[in-house]
C-alpha cells in the first residue's frame, strides 16, 4: 500500500497543563525560525500544531490561546534560515509587524514576512482572547519563489485577501492539504509543493502589480489549477463548456485549449473523467445504494443515460450497473465478514 503524506502532531493536551506552554516554547526553539512569545495563558496552554512536510515547503496547522511574539535581531543571528512565511488567518485577529509595516488580518487574510528580518507577530481569539486562535503557515526557501527578494520587500507585513482570486485558490489548497493529509500519497509530495509554490508565486505577482514578475510558465501552471478548480466545482452543471470555462477565467476559448496541451489531455476530457470518477465512487457507496444510477448520473452533469453507460464502459470496462453490482457485493462480503450475524 503507499504511503501516505507524514503528518508530525504536536499536541500539549498530552501533558499536564503547568508543563504545556514549556513544551510549547521547545517546539519553537527547534523551528526554523524561532520566536519570543508571550501569553496570558502560559498556566494552561492547551494547543495543537500539525506539521507536514513537502519537499522544500513546509506547511503548519496551528490552534492555540491567544499570543504574542517577536523575533529579534540576536535570535536571527543565532538562526537565520533564509525563510519567508506565509500566514492564513483561520479564527481570531493576527497583527503582523515589519520594516515599518504593520498590518492586521481577519480569518481569510494572508500576510508575508521575512524570517531573516526582525518582526512582531499577534494572533489573539474571539471573547478578549479566550476562546482559541487558528492559523496555517507555509515556510518557503528564498530560491523556491521565482521572485526578486528585492521586490518582495513591498510585501512584508501585509495583507492579502485568501478568500478571492489566486488567494481563495491558494486557501483552499492550503485547508484541504493541512486538514486531510491522509488522502495524499508521500510519492505525490515534490508534485504538491510545486503546485503550492506556483499558487504563491502567482498570488504575490499580482500583489506586485507587475505579472512580468512571474515566469510564464508559474502564470500557466497556476492558470491550470485555477481551472481545474472550476471544474470540479461545476462538475454538476451540464451546460459547462470550454467557452463557459474560458469566460469565466477571462481567456478565449483557444488559450484554454493550448493551457491543455501539456497535459495531454483537452479541456472536455478532463470535465467527463471528473465526472466519471464522482459517479464511480457514488455508484460504489453503500449509503446510495437506493438512488437510480440515472439519478446519480444526472448529479454530476450527464444528462443522457446511454452517453453516460458508453461513457463509463469505455473508461472501465463495464456497465455502471454492473459496477455498482460489484462493489457493494465486495462491502457486503466485508461487512458480514467483520460483523457476523448469530444465527
Amino acid at each position: 500500500m503507499d504511503a501516505r503524506l507524514d503528518r508530525h502532531v504536536l499536541d500539549t493536551g498530552l501533558v499536564p497543563p503547568p508543563d504545556r506552554f514549556g513544551m510549547w516554547l521547545d517546539m519553537l526553539a527547534d523551528s526554523p525560525a524561532p520566536l519570543r512569545v508571550h501569553t496570558e495563558h502560559a498556566d494552561d496552554f492547551l494547543a495543537r500544531a500539525e506539521f507536514i512536510e513537502l519537499g522544500r515547503l513546509r506547511l503548519i496547522r496551528y490552534h492555540y490561546p491567544s499570543l504574542d511574539g517577536v523575533r529579534t535581531r540576536k535570535l536571527i543571528q543565532r538562526s537565520d534560515p533564509d525563510y519567508y512565511a506565509l500566514a492564513l488567518t483561520l479564527t481570531g485577529t493576527g497583527i503582523a509587524g515589519q520594516a515599518g509595516r504593520q498590518s492586521e488580518c481577519r480569518p481569510g487574510d494572508f500576510t508575508f514576512y521575512d524570517c531573516s528580518r526582525p518582526h512582531e507577530v499577534s494572533h489573539h481569539g474571539l471573547d478578549r482572547g479566550l476562546e482559541a486562535a487558528s492559523s496555517v503557515v507555509a515556510l518557503i526557501p528564498y530560491d523556491a519563489l521565482p521572485l526578486p527578494h528585492r521586490r518582495l520587500s513591498a510585501l512584508f507585513a501585509g495583507r492579502m485577501s485568501g478568500t478571492e482570486g489566486v488567494g481563495g485558490l491558494l486557501a483552499d489548497y492550503l485547508l484541504q492539504l493541512t486538514g486531510h493529509p491522509e488522502q495524499y500519497h508521500a510519492a505525490d509530495a515534490e508534485r504538491l509543493a510545486g503546485i503550492g509554490l506556483d499558487l504563491i508565486a502567482t498570488m504575490l505577482g499580482r500583489h506586485l502589480v507587475s505579472e512580468d514578475e512571474v515566469p510564464t510558465e508559474v502564470r500557466r501552471r497556476a492558470l491550470l489549477a485555477q481551472v481545474r478548480s472550476h471544474i470540479r466545482q461545476h462538475l454538476g452543471d451540464p451546460a459547462m463548456s470550454p467557452q463557459q470555462i474560458a469566460d469565466a477565467h477571462h481567456i478565449s476559448v483557444r488559450s484554454l485549449h493550448r493551457l491543455f496541451e501539456a497535459e495531454e489531455t483537452t479541456v472536455a476530457a478532463c470535465i467527463r473523467d471528473q465526472r466519471l470518477q464522482r459517479c464511480r465512487l457514488d455508484l460504489a457507496d453503500p449509503a446510495l445504494r437506493d438512488q437510480p444510477v440515472q439519478h446519480i448520473a444526472a448529479r454530476w452533469g450527464f444528462r443522457d443515460k446511454a452517453h453516460f453507460s458508453r461513457a463509463f464502459r469505455a473508461a472501465y470496462g463495464e456497465t455502471p450497473q454492473a459496477y455498482r453490482a460489484r462493489r457493494l457485493e465486495r462491502a457486503r462480503i466485508v461487512n458480514t465478514a467483520a460483523f457476523p450475524v448469530n444465527s
